[in-house]
């Protein structure tokens, strides 16, 4: 046993039940899209709004009456559709890559498949192909209606965990992803994970901000060394003039 995994593991159940309190678990998953649709949407999604990255997946399933044909297209015109993401140039070539990658690799286009495999098998399957990291395997797992135990984590969610000492402050999103599988219980189901998800996802969205974090109001305070750090700070601050007008 690992005294220390054990004190995370712990601190990682608290986090989730005091946001699932706050957010409302179980969350409704978001959308239903077959797993290779999920794949295209996750694509677009790097690094854009979600807003946006909606519109370019609506305005790629218009153009086109299938994926197959957004593979056959010429980039340009792919790249004209999305144009609302961030790096379109780079992600319509991505797009048609990865498609044909999987068409090649499962002989069909289409991953329906993964769901006969273990989530780690699957992740494995869609990590092979170069363009598909770690948030993006889980996400289509997750995500997707083959609703797998796979956990997702975005930048919201690395924010959150890293600040509350899931992580340490040098682990990158990409290795994060089973570290913080690892701290949760490991027959959680798809919806238990993807309510950890979401809700440290919402919860750097609404509090923990990336700038100027409102550690007030924060229901983690108390397990929070970077909350409670700050709040000394402000606090030694507050006094400071205090202490010069009595001088």
């Amino acid at each position: 046993m690992d005294p220390a995994a054990d004190d995370l593991s712990a601190k990682a159940l608290a986090i989730h039940r005091r946001l699932c309190a706050l957010y409302g678990c179980p969350i409704p998953y978001f959308h239903s899209l077959d797993p290779l649709s999920e794949l295209v949407s996750s694509l677009l999604s790097h690094r854009t709004r979600n807003a946006e990255s909606g519109r370019a997946f609506k305005a790629l399933r218009a153009r086109y009456p299938d994926w197959a044909a957004l593979i056959d297209a010429p980039t340009p015109e792919v790249e004209a559709t999305i144009a609302g993401v961030t790096w379109p140039e780079l992600k319509a070539p991505r797009l048609q890559a990865i498609l044909r990658a999987v068409r090649e690799r499962h002989g069909a286009l289409s991953l329906d498949f993964l769901g006969g495999l273990d989530v780690p098998a699957a992740r494995a399957w869609l990590e092979a192909i170069p363009g598909i990291g770690p948030k993006t395997s889980a996400a289509v797992l997750s995500f997707s209606t083959l609703r797998m135990p796979a956990l997702p984590v975005d930048s919201h969610h690395h924010r959150v965990a890293q600040r509350t000492g899931l992580i340490g402050p040098r682990v990158e999103v990409g290795p994060s992803h089973a570290i913080l599988r690892a701290q949760l219980p490991p027959g959680w189901s798809a919806q238990a994970l993807y309510d950890n998800h979401e809700v440290l996802m919402l919860h750097g969205q609404r509090c923990c901000f990336h700038r100027a974090p409102a550690c007030g109001r924060c229901p983690l305070l108390d397990l929070c060394p970077t909350g409670l750090a700050r709040r000394g700070r402000d606090a030694a601050a507050a006094a400071r003039p205090a202490a010069l007008t009595a001088s």
